[in-house]
């Protein structure tokens, strides 16, 4: 017997980022979660802190993520945003948390940190998040590079690969070839946050341009350069009973 899934509402979006302030992000991050008023709304890289690499990490729990809860509980959405996290025996993670009504929790770490994020230790493997019976494969910016990763979360039974990035302008071009690789090689849908404006780590111009991606490779919905642009699409799916 074949049954059709609700549609899945998926927005992608590009805050704009404080260094270091959590409280003010937070802020913002919830009044996006506000406007979108979609299931799911994927944020970029370490979002929660700007690609600033020595920010303190965030707890799960931190009270200054209360903003962001609130709005999706009202509005019944789930927020991936990033952060830096801490993880076991003293080790850090460039983290992805997923937040909904009843609070944050991690969700993902990056599994392919870069050469200059020597603080961070890598992630243990890959990870798919359950919504609405949409299962959601994540990713953070570098894991995009390696269809290894891509592979691996497949594995796991993904329909979305959610990807969480940051590219200088000059890079604009790289999210999307990477993702029409994906859902040409997975036949998925691939939604990639890609952070716009300015930030850390040499980033002073990032790439924005945040978009969705169909199966066949088609753009659903795209951003534009410019931070405070959030864009949505709506995933359709008629599919056996799993």
């Amino acid at each position: 017997m074949l049954v059709r899934r609700q549609p899945l509402v998926i927005a992608v979006a590009q805050p704009r980022t404080i260094a270091y302030d959590v409280v003010a992000n937070a802020a913002g991050h919830a009044d996006m979660v506000w406007s979108a008023q979609a299931r799911v709304v994927v944020f970029p890289e370490l979002s929660l802190t700007g690609y600033e690499l020595d920010a303190p990490a965030v707890t799960a729990d931190d009270p200054r993520l209360a903003p962001i809860v609130d709005a999706c509980a009202e509005t019944g959405s789930t927020a991936l945003v990033g952060a830096p996290v801490q993880g076991e025996a003293g080790r850090e993670h460039i983290a992805m948390l997923a937040v909904d009504g009843a609070g944050a929790r991690v969700a993902y770490r990056k599994r392919h940190v870069h050469r200059s994020e020597e603080r961070f230790t890598p992630g243990d493997g890959p990870a798919v998040l359950d919504v609405d019976g949409w299962r959601l494969g994540l990713a953070i910016c570098r894991d995009t590079r390696f269809p290894e990763h891509d592979a691996a979360t497949a594995a796991l039974g993904m329909d979305v690969y959610v990807a969480a990035v940051l590219d200088h302008a000059r890079d604009a071009h790289a999210p999307a070839e990477r993702a029409q690789r994906i859902a040409a090689d997975r036949k998925v849908w691939v939604a990639t946050a890609s952070f716009a404006g300015s930030t850390g780590g040499g980033f002073d111009e990032a790439a924005g341009g945040s978009a969705v991606w169909a199966p066949d490779g088609g753009i659903l919905a795209q951003a534009g350069i410019e931070a405070g642009e959030i864009v949505a699409a709506t995933l359709r799916d008629c599919a056996a009973a799993r």
